[in-house]
């Protein structure tokens, strides 16, 4: 019976070797030589030097300091808003499907359409914030220029424009959650606290740990949004793993450590992602 299991599987196990595996992979092998300019663009065999190099790259860990953070704000915002945005539309509210619709809007847009616009938003001093700030005589903001607020404008817009989707993945969880159980509860004298922590969350933790693990995923690859946004700045303060790894390999020509990026970026997703996945599970179910 295993063997079926397997062999239905397979289509979908041979697309993922071939879209994941197959890629991860050649970077492993290109993390082990040396391509560049000075090498003709040819690689030459070195062997753990680009992973020595990577060990001992302040710029790598600064990044990795500076992804972590921005992951671990936006997503978290995004978990809190997308369950409250959720737990709203699951109410039997009128014109319900049109706030539904109206509420995906952020996440249709193009991550670059949308980061240009914010771009627009927090620009000083002619973006409409600082605009409205000075006609009120309360001066102007650095968002984007400020190394201790740009990393917080780039968490407001990573949050406005995913807490959609958590929240469509949530609602989804919500529907499948038995009336049943609430009207009992409710015999029992229950309040919507109670309620909340006793049969929401820990029927809704699988929807929780999906969201979850697809926006640690996306947000600790983040690119477009800070090359769009920041660019990285100001003064580095904003680049992430992924922009570090692809400035390396287009602005550097530095094709194996870019490599030797990816792949020290994609070892500490599966950590964040491993511990974030079994602490939030044992919080839910205890």
């Amino acid at each position: 019976m295993r063997w079926k299991l397997w062999l239905l599987m397979a289509p979908a196990l041979l697309w993922l070797a071939a879209i994941f595996a197959a890629p991860m992979l050649h970077y492993a092998w290109l993390s082990t030589q040396a391509e560049t300019v000075l090498t003709g663009f040819q690689p030459r065999p070195i062997g753990t030097e680009q992973w020595l190099r990577l060990w001992n790259d302040a710029r790598f860990w600064q990044d990795t300091w500076q992804t972590l953070r921005f992951s671990a704000a936006s997503v978290g915002l995004e978990m809190l808003l997308g369950l409250t945005m959720a737990l709203l539309l699951h109410q039997p509210l009128r014109g319900r499907g049109t706030l539904r619709t109206i509420s995906l809007l952020p996440w249709a847009l193009p991550t670059t359409v949308m980061a240009l616009s914010w771009r627009w938003i927090f620009n000083d001093p002619y973006g409409p914030i600082n605009q409205a700030m000075a006609q009120l005589g309360l001066g102007s903001v650095p968002f984007l220029s400020d190394p201790n607020i740009t990393w917080l404008a780039a968490v407001w817009a990573d949050t406005w424009k995913t807490t959609p989707f958590v929240a469509l993945l949530l609602l989804a969880g919500l529907q499948n959650i038995p009336a049943d159980l609430y009207e009992a509860a409710a015999l029992e004298g229950a309040s919507p606290w109670q309620n909340l922590r006793r049969i929401t969350l820990p029927l809704l933790t699988p929807y929780l740990l999906i969201a979850l693990l697809f926006r640690l995923a996306q947000a600790l690859g983040v690119f477009d949004l800070i090359q769009v946004l920041t660019g990285g700045g100001p003064a580095g303060s904003t680049e992430s793993l992924a922009l570090y790894a692809y400035l390396n390999a287009m602005r550097f020509l530095d094709f194996g450590y870019s490599a030797t990026v990816m792949l020290g970026s994609f070892v500490v997703l599966l950590l964040v992602a491993a511990l974030a996945g079994l602490g939030l599970r044992g919080r839910l179910l205890r």
